[in-house]
């Protein structure tokens, strides 16, 4: 289906103020020390509650005024009509003429018959999806479900890769407090043998059930990683003499016991040994860095159940209600989307810093690293014209404090802009005491502290207050004006973990409708995919495939060759 070609922004008279306020904010010099004193407002005017999170934009580099710019730019790019287009299902990923409806995984069951999209009543299809994922989730939670030799399930392992994997880890991880059912879960992604060397190492083939995650099940990696598990598994299940080498039909059975699929492949599924019975679909209208909270995301309600993962969708449905119906100007999600904006074309700010104050999301800047840098890393807009500005940021991150004892001297001190969100919660559910001190206020204590040093800085006469040597004086100065946004939430629960992935999504949506961008394809990653398999004959034993390739690629495998050992 053609759609639109983009509105180039750049050409927009919001863009030309937009230029023209930056300019002024220049000439009279930004100084957030300044912008606090004189307007006693300013945190309230640029304070902002979606959901259970709230957001202060009050230490990035803009006036309350900006906002409106803001809102004048994104009006001009049609962002509402791009909007519509989306949560309809207009096939905005052009180059695969595919709609965009991750929206519609989180929709309520109320929502059926509502979105009929390609002739498919999208709630619907996903509601019974999440009921059969659900049943499968409590079988094995209840022991229902058990192993070969009729143990209960106390491992899963997924094995996938890009979406089918660092969505699933990453909510992992940030949710195992609610980890209620006496069941782990591993992941497997790498092709490098020692992701599954390490992995498996120390299970029980017993008590271990793999999830294989491919949509095609077809994709390199991820089938490759499949049959290791597979041969993993019946070798240490014969080993243990859970079943005889032998017979086959145990084999088979042992498969089936400790295997199941996330894969629309019935074919390829049952060829590999799984009872396609046990293989949970998902459709194409959902990318693989949206779909954490589709049928990818069955290790999580096994581990968390069913009712958790509801909570999870709820907290993404909430921010997609929130992002289609808040007015522009009141929008926290459309104006975070337009101040990346702001830092990456005005400010030409190359990376974007995401730092939770939250041991629990350590994952969570890798998972925007995909979710942001597969969507806009794009230099051809959807109409197959070249972009006419800088688009898309380095996402990049790590939890505090470890951050503050890593990297944070290049974002205090350094000679780049690095915007930076600070994410924390009130409430922690480990809490501690190191004698009278309240262990997560004092970890709280840095996230305040962080934005404050960041925004506002130490001049020379206050460091030389301190009684600094002259010729130290220098070097502890801090210029300050160093922008940075706080997301706080209430505690991080399933909730607020699906609200904090879809405020991410729609920002990501809301830069790649500025720059012009078909945000939801990812062919940058396919040029790379052909090449391995062309290469990899050359690798060992093809010499007509070495010598087909460049001098420095045949180089490198000569050096493998006589250096490899076994």
């Amino acid at each position: 289906m053609a759609i639109n070609p983009p509105v180039d922004a750049t050409t927009t008279p919001a863009w030309v103020t937009l230029q023209k306020h930056y300019d002024e904010l220049q000439a009279e010099g930004i100084s957030l020390k300044k912008w606090f004193a004189e307007d006693t407002d300013r945190v309230k005017e640029l304070s902002f509650d979606a959901g259970d999170l709230h957001f202060d934009l009050s230490k990035n580099l803009i006036k309350p005024e900006t906002l409106q710019l803001f809102v004048h730019l994104a009006k001009e790019v049609k962002l509402d009509e791009r909007i519509k287009a989306m949560y309809s299902g207009v096939h905005i990923n052009n180059t695969e003429d595919r709609a965009v409806l991750h929206t519609a995984l989180r929709r309520p069951v109320e929502d059926e018959g509502k979105y009929i999209v390609d002739g498919q009543d999208t709630v619907k299809d996903v509601r019974e999806t999440l009921d059969k994922i659900y049943a499968f989730a409590d079988d094995v939670r209840s022991g229902k479900w058990t192993g070969v030799t009729g143990r209960k399930i106390e491992t899963v392992v997924n094995i996938g890769i890009g979406g089918s994997d660092l969505g699933p880890v990453m909510a992992y991880e940030a949710l195992k407090p609610y980890a209620d059912a006496g069941i782990s879960a591993r992941y497997i992604s790498n092709i490098d043998p020692n992701d599954l060397a390490e992995k498996t190492k120390g299970l029980d083939p017993e008590t271990t059930l793999f999830i294989i995650v491919s949509k095609t099940f077809t994709t390199l990696e991820t089938l490759t990683n499949a049959r290791e598990a597979r041969t993993w598994l019946l070798e240490e299940l014969v080993a243990n003499g859970a079943i005889s080498g032998d017979d086959e039909a145990q084999k088979a059975e042992a498969i089936k016991k400790h295997f199941v699929a996330v894969s629309t492949n019935l074919e390829k599924v049952e060829e590999f040994g799984i009872d396609p019975a046990n293989a949970f679909g998902f459709w194409n209208w959902v990318g693989g860095r949206y779909s954490v909270d589709s049928a990818v995301g069955t290790s999580l309600a096994v581990v968390f159940g069913p009712a958790r993962f509801e909570e999870f969708l709820h907290g993404f449905h909430e921010i997609d209600e929130y992002f289609a119906n808040t007015p522009f100007e009141k929008n926290v999600v459309v104006l975070l989307g337009m101040l990346n904006v702001w830092y990456r074309n005005f400010f030409k700010a190359a990376s974007h810093a995401v730092l939770p104050y939250d041991q629990y999301l350590h994952r969570f800047p890798a998972y925007l690293q995909q979710l942001t840098m597969e969507s806009n890393g794009k230099s051809v807009r959807w109409d197959g014209t070249p972009v006419t500005t800088e688009t898309g940021e380095i996402f990049w991150g790590e939890p505090g404090t470890n951050g503050q004892h890593a990297f944070y001297q290049l974002i205090h001190q350094g000679t780049q802009l690095i915007p930076a969100d600070f994410i924390a919660f009130v409430n922690t559910p480990n809490p501690t005491k190191d004698g009278d001190q309240d262990v997560h206020e004092l970890f709280l204590g840095n996230y305040f502290a962080q934005t404050k040093a960041l925004a506002f800085g130490k001049t020379a006469d206050e460091v030389r207050a301190e009684g600094t040597p002259e010729e130290i004086v220098p070097a502890r100065v801090f210029t300050g004006n160093r922008p940075t946004t706080s997301i706080f939430g209430v505690a991080l629960t399933p909730f607020a973990l699906g609200e904090l992935i879809a405020l991410y999504e729609h920002i990501t949506f809301v830069e790649g409708t500025v720059w012009g961008l078909d945000s939801y394809d990812q062919w940058g990653v396919e040029l790379g995919k052909q090449l391995a398999k062309q290469i990899t004959p050359a690798i060992s034993k093809d010499d007509e495939a070495l010598a087909a390739q460049d001098a420095s690629t045949q180089s490198l495998i000569e050096f493998y060759r006589k250096n490899r050992e076994f």
